[in-house]
């Protein structure tokens, strides 16, 4: 399960995410994130393979269409999620 409280503005969004214990992401996101785990640990996975352990205290940044990820948690985790337009490529 996942819950979230979220606060919109234009081109910004933040949440406050609380995944459950066995949570695992049902889709693979490409969106880009600024992630900083505030209780717990999680795991991103990234479709190319690689995965990431980010304990309480860690945060990472991804941006739009960079590679796809997903999260996984064995015991809960509660994030702040910060994303938005910011997080977009650059124009070439």
């Amino acid at each position: 399960m996942a819950w979230w409280q979220t606060v919109q503005y234009p081109g910004l969004r933040m949440r406050i995410v609380e995944y459950s214990a066995g949570y695992l992401a049902d889709h693979w996101c490409r969106k880009g994130h600024i992630v900083h785990c505030l209780v717990g640990e999680f795991v991103s996975e990234l479709d190319a393979g690689q995965a990431f352990t980010l304990k309480q205290g860690m945060t990472y940044v991804v941006s739009d269409e960079v590679g796809a990820h997903r999260s996984f948690t064995e015991q809960g985790v509660k994030l702040m999620i910060i994303d938005g337009a910011f997080l977009a490529p650059a124009p070439a």
